[in-house]
């Protein structure tokens, strides 16, 4: 069986490096960037709700903003951390002791 690989690009030297994916650190397979990354409060006061386990509508009441924008924002929090789910995202933030 082949083992995956990650191809890593660097921007000093723009060489390619390959990486066994079992290799990559934690922190960088689960925020998936390099640079740290700061949430606001009302990001982090966000991620607290969903992980509330509400529904969006209900999220979107309680931090008074409409279920659309509630949907927005949440997706650019999971594109500032590198997530694809917003679970993900709760998780990133509980992990480093935010929410």
């Amino acid at each position: 069986m082949e083992q995956a690989t990650l191809v890593r690009r660097t921007v000093e030297d723009h060489r390619e490096s390959v990486v066994p994916l079992q290799a990559r650190s934690r922190e960088t397979s689960l925020s998936g960037t390099y640079a740290p990354v700061e949430l606001g409060h009302e990001d982090l006061e966000l991620l607290a709700e969903i992980a509330t386990g509400v529904t969006t509508e209900v999220a979107a009441r309680h931090l008074e903003l409409s279920a659309r924008t509630l949907r927005r924002r949440i997706r650019n929090i999971c594109d500032m951390l590198g997530v694809n789910t917003p679970i993900e995202a709760v998780v990133w933030a509980a992990r480093r002791q935010l929410i």
